[in-house]
């Protein structure tokens, strides 16, 4: 297991962790039978560098995605996977996690004292990250200050736009060699907006609104319409592939950097750190109790379609209802990033070095153990159509068939 204790400010930003054997033996991808690739980030800030992580491992085996899809810091990892050539996904991803870090006055008044966590939060909030958000003065001058839609956000995401601008090539993006989406919560009609590559042309707007988490961010408004961050309606948008047309046979690694188990906490303290868990690791649980079910029915409903003599088979009626059915396999493989030691409620504004480059390298270890292990090319029953993979320190566990 990997060791997640905090180190001190002063080591490099998101440093490199070491190749593992995997990496080289994996070699050649995942054979086409599976069907394609999914990479689902959750949102969740500073937490977001596990995903750094997740991606290394991926790209060293070769296993590229065909699609990914994220919500916040989600989107933008997704943005910086889906806008890069293959060959520079992984120094850009990298890049952005390197420029994460205080600005120079905050690093050195850090160091004064101590680089404590605490203190690393606090200039977080007072000054923001330099690359990514800066403060808002307009919003401390009073809760009705009216600010306009577009700026009412204790925060500018000006720098993130400027990075994003500099390090995502959008046009590779609309091109379609990799599939982008990313999830974004409408302002006006509370809707779950999924701007998606495939239908419509993205640029940093699209991503910017999937990010835009109030009351630090304002909405970000796309032809007429303001959006917020997709994590206010649902963190872990893995709906959008489950839900998607037409349906296809995937290998769908979704990865989670909130924790859905945990102690009832006894502190206020605890408290704070625990109702982000709660709020932000969404409604996956449930949505995959969905599609269990339904999935083992599409494929019963294929199986008796097909025992049946073929005038029946083929008439008008019953060849529309034989359309509900299908023989796709969804392998769902849950990644769930592992809390650092001491870690509280400002975790997901941590951007200390030492807490990038530990989640960076747990994420790293725990897709190399998913890689090793290999789970997809076990055999299961015809009927089943989603199988559930859950990664764990003790090894990697499927299971099968739809809950009572």
């Amino acid at each position: 297991m990997q060791d997640t204790s905090r180190r001190d400010e002063g080591a490099a930003a998101g440093p490199a962790v070491e190749t593992r054997a995997v990496a080289a033996t994996a070699g050649e991808g995942l054979p086409k039978e599976y069907g394609q690739i999914v990479l689902v980030l959750q949102g969740g800030g500073a937490l977001g560098a596990y995903q750094l992580g997740i991606y290394q491992a991926l790209h060293e085996a070769r296993v590229e995605p065909d699609w990914v899809i994220g919500t916040s810091i989600g989107a933008i990892n997704a943005s910086l996977i889906a806008g890069n050539a293959y060959d520079r996904r992984l120094e850009q991803l990298s890049e952005f996690w390197t420029r994460m870090r205080h600005g120079p006055l905050a690093r050195q008044m850090l160091a004064m004292a101590g680089s404590h966590p605490t203190a690393a939060s606090l200039m977080t909030i007072a000054t923001g990250i330099p690359a990514f958000f800066t403060p808002n003065p307009m919003a401390f001058t009073g809760a009705h200050t009216r600010l306009g839609p577009a700026a009412a956000g204790y925060y500018s995401t000006a720098p993130l736009a400027e990075t994003l601008g500099e390090l995502v090539d959008f046009g590779r993006i609309n091109a379609g060699a990799t599939r982008l989406t990313v999830g974004a919560a409408n302002v006006r009609n509370s809707a779950m907006t999924y701007f998606d590559s495939r239908r419509t042309p993205l640029d940093v707007r699209h991503v910017l609104a999937s990010g835009a988490l109030p009351p630090a961010f304002p909405a970000v408004e796309i032809d007429g319409e303001y959006y917020w961050d997709g994590g206010v309606l649902s963190n872990t948008p893995v709906e959008a592939v489950f839900d998607d047309n037409p349906r296809k046979s995937a290998i769908v690694f979704v990865v989670h950097i909130w924790n859905p188990e945990g102690p009832p906490p006894e502190t206020m303290w605890q408290v704070m750190n625990r109702q982000k868990d709660v709020q932000y690791s969404s409604r996956a649980v449930s949505h995959i109790a969905r599609q269990r079910q339904i999935h083992r029915l599409r494929h019963i409903i294929a199986d008796l379609a097909a025992r049946l003599p073929d005038d029946e088979r083929l008439s008008p009626e019953v060849r529309a209802l034989a359309g509900y059915g299908c023989v796709t396999r969804m392998h769902v493989v849950r990644l769930l990033a592992p809390s650092l030691d001491g870690e509280d409620h400002t975790k997901d504004i941590d951007f200390t070095t030492a807490g990038i480059g530990h989640r960076r390298t747990a994420g790293y270890d725990d897709m190399c153990r998913v890689l090793e292990a290999r789970p997809w090319e076990a055999d299961f029953d015809p009927l089943e159509g989603f199988i559930l993979h859950e990664a764990r320190p003790d090894g990697v566990h499927s299971s099968v068939g739809a809950p009572s």
